[in-house]
């Protein structure tokens, strides 16, 4: 089957991604950019793609390791940082994580990688006050969409370069990029456990879910329509789930309406309003 998801123009893209980053930094009073470098394939894209906006002095990786995480991440994570020009700083929250785990003996495995997610998070926004910076997120389409990310966890930061690109799209721009060949060819992975694959973890591969998010969101195509395109009805119904249920997960928190202008309701002033 061809893939119904579009084939963008790559050039334009990276070129349209690097202005969004410039424009949203520097209308917020920011230069510098903070990034969380994991050794995936998004957080090197969103590595490129800041270092080719801002320029390398104005980029600032940290590695965020666990006990858990595997070479190849850490592997993969220096090579994308040694092929932007940078230095990185690496700060091991396994202390921080077991701390927390030693107080909670059940913990389970989806809520230590949301511990472990949230802990990051604390952590790289600690490293983007040291240094006067904007942290920019490195989430894609599918994860989003699905809910495969963790609430004010990787989704917490002041911007999402690559939000609205699908996780195959984001691997053609990788291509496009020069990105290490290594990272874009290995199974993609939150690096929560030995073996652990996000295609196993969201239960299809990012090559049907791409396709099948693609009609039911961008197309707006009814998930008996989408079966009627050749894929199985229980996996569509399954992706609708997890749409439905993480909508919670987009939005800002609902704030209860009790004056005449509230923050996100009437009150919509772009940032740059008072800049």
């Amino acid at each position: 089957m061809t893939s119904v998801v579009p084939v963008l123009n790559d050039s334009m893209v990276a070129g349209y991604l690097e202005r969004f980053i410039t424009e949203e930094l520097h209308s917020s009073g920011f230069t510098e950019a903070s990034i969380a470098v994991s050794g995936g394939l998004d957080s090197a894209v969103v590595l490129k793609l800041a270092c080719d906006a801002l320029g390398t002095a104005h980029v600032h990786p940290v590695f965020l390791p666990y006990k858990a995480s595997s070479e190849e991440s850490r592997r993969d994570a220096g090579a994308i940082v040694s092929a932007c020009g940078l230095a990185w700083t690496e700060l091991d929250i396994t202390a921080m994580a077991d701390a927390y785990v030693a107080l909670e003996p059940g913990i389970d495995r989806l809520r230590t990688g949301n511990l472990l997610a949230r802990l990051r998070m604390a952590v790289i926004f600690d490293q983007s006050k040291k240094e006067h910076s904007l942290v920019i997120g490195t989430s894609n389409k599918s994860e989003l969409l699905v809910g495969y990310s963790t609430w004010y966890g990787d989704m917490a930061c002041a911007m999402m370069p690559i939000g609205d690109l699908y996780k195959t799209q984001v691997r053609s721009l990788a291509a496009f990029m020069g990105v290490p060949q290594q990272i874009i060819e290995k199974p993609p992975s939150a690096d929560l456990w030995t073996g652990q694959t996000d295609e196993a973890e969201i239960g299809v591969t990012y090559d049907t879910l791409d396709q099948v998010l693609f009609l039911l969101v961008d197309q707006r195509l009814s998930p008996e329509e989408v079966a009627q395109q050749g894929f199985e009805a229980g996996v569509v119904r399954a992706v609708e789930r997890k749409i439905v249920s993480s909508q919670f997960k987009r939005v800002l928190p609902p704030i209860a309406k009790t004056s005449q202008r509230t923050v996100a309701t009437d009150f919509l002033y772009p940032r740059d309003w008072c800049t």
